[in-house]
C-alpha cells in the first residue's frame, strides 16, 4: 500500500487535476471553426428535438448536455444508448438530430443504433476524441473534444475528457441560446418553480391580498376603529380610503406607537388627522420582485395595490413575498 499523503501532496494532486482539466477546455478554443458553426446550424435546423446518446461517464455528460439544451430554448432529451437497441429508437422520428458523444468514436451501444437512425432520415452530430473514428465518419458534423492528457495519473479514467465535453455542449447550448434569441423571461418559462421563475414571471397581482382580506377605513373613523381593523386584517397597517376606495393615505403599527407617544386619544383621534398621505403604491402588473425591491429600498414592511384611477385593489407586506421564495 502506498504511504498516505501528507497535506502539502494532496493539494499539490488536486491544483495538477485543475490544471489539466483547465489546458483542456482552454484547448477546445483553437477548435472552434466551421465545424463548430456547422453544428449550431444543424441544431437550428432541425424541425425536431436533438436527441443526445452517451454510454457511461459520457452518458452522464450527455444527460446534463441535453438538459442544458432544453433549459436555454433547444427541444432536446437524453436517450440511453443501450435501451435504443431495445425499444427505445421509437424515440427519434426523421425531424430529429441524434447528438452522439463518445471519447474514443467506438462505443458500441452507440455504434449499433447509427446506422437504423441514418436510415430513418434523422441528422447525426458527434462529439469524439478522435477524428479518425466510426462516429465522426458517419456523422454530419464533428466536434472534436481530444484532449493531451487525463487526470488521472494512471490516464484512464475519464476527466479531462468529460470536461472537455461538458464545456463544448455548454458552448453548443449558449450559442443555440443566442441564436435564437432566447431571454430571461423564455428561461423563467422553462423554470416556473425556481427562484428566477418566480423572479422573472410572478407578478404583485399573483401575491397581493384582495377584497375582504385587505385593511382599509375611511378618513373619518377613529383611531380605535382603525386599530381594529388593523388588528382584524393582520397586514400591520391600513389604507385610508374615500368613499369611491380612492386611497388618501395610510397608518401602519409603527404610525400607532408614534401616535400614542405623542398622547394620541384612540377612541377620539380621527384617523384622517394621523395618518401618512405621501404613501408608497404599486401597480398589480409589477413584478413581484420590483415590489420587494420597492419594501426594501424604502425600508418598509408593507405595500397598498392601487389601479389606474388610484383606486385600492389590494395589499402585500414582506411575509407574502418570503412565503414566495422570492427572500
Amino acid at each position: 500500500m502506498a504511504d498516505t499523503l501528507t497535506k502539502d501532496e494532496i493539494l499539490a494532486l488536486a491544483a495538477e487535476v485543475i490544471d489539466i482539466e483547465a489546458r483542456a477546455v482552454d484547448t477546445l478554443k483553437s477548435r472552434l471553426n466551421e465545424d463548430f458553426a456547422a453544428a449550431c446550424q444543424l441544431c437550428i435546423d432541425t424541425p425536431g428535438r436533438v436527441v443526445v446518446t452517451g454510454m457511461g461517464k459520457s452518458g452522464h455528460v450527455s444527460n446534463k448536455i441535453a438538459a442544458t439544451l432544453a433549459s436555454t430554448g433547444t427541444p432536446a432529451f437524453f436517450m440511453h444508448p443501450a435501451e435504443a437497441s431495445h425499444g427505445d429508437l421509437g424515440m427519434i422520428t426523421s425531424h430529429d438530430t441524434l447528438l452522439a458523444v463518445s471519447y474514443s468514436g467506438e462505443t458500441a451501444e452507440v455504434v449499433t443504433i447509427l446506422p437504423v437512425v441514418k436510415r430513418m432520415g434523422a441528422r447525426l452530430l458527434s462529439m469524439t476524441g478522435n477524428a479518425g473514428s466510426t462516429m465522426a465518419k458517419a456523422a454530419d458534423v464533428h466536434l472534436d473534444i481530444s484532449v493531451a492528457e487525463e487526470a488521472c495519473p494512471l490516464n484512464l479514467a475519464p476527466t479531462a475528457s468529460t470536461t472537455a465535453t461538458l464545456a463544448m455542449g455548454d458552448a453548443l447550448a449558449v450559442a443555440l441560446l443566442q441564436m435564437r434569441g432566447f431571454t430571461a423571461e423564455d428561461f423563467a418559462r422553462s423554470h416556473p418553480s425556481g427562484s428566477l421563475g418566480k423572479r422573472l414571471l410572478l407578478r404583485v397581482s399573483d401575491v397581493m391580498r384582495t377584497g375582504e382580506r385587505v385593511p382599509s377605513v375611511t378618513a373619518s373613523v377613529t383611531l380605535r376603529d382603525a386599530l381594529l381593523e388593523m388588528t382584524d386584517k393582520g397586514l400591520g397597517m391600513t389604507a385610508i380610503v374615500d368613499d369611491n376606495d380612492a386611497i388618501l393615505g395610510i397608518f401602519t403599527d409603527g404610525d400607532l406607537r408614534r401616535s400614542l407617544d405623542d398622547g394620541a386619544d384612540i377612541r377620539t383621534t380621527v384617523i384622517g388627522d394621523i395618518m401618512h398621505t405621501n404613501c408608497k403604491t404599486t401597480s398589480s402588473d409589477l413584478l413581484a420582485a420590483e415590489a420587494l425591491h420597492m419594501l426594501e429600498e424604502n425600508k418598509i414592511t408593507s405595500l397598498l395595490v392601487a389601479d389606474d384611477d388610484n383606486r385600492l385593489v389590494g395589499a402585500l407586506n414582506i411575509h407574502d413575498l418570503f412565503r414566495e421564495g422570492l427572500m
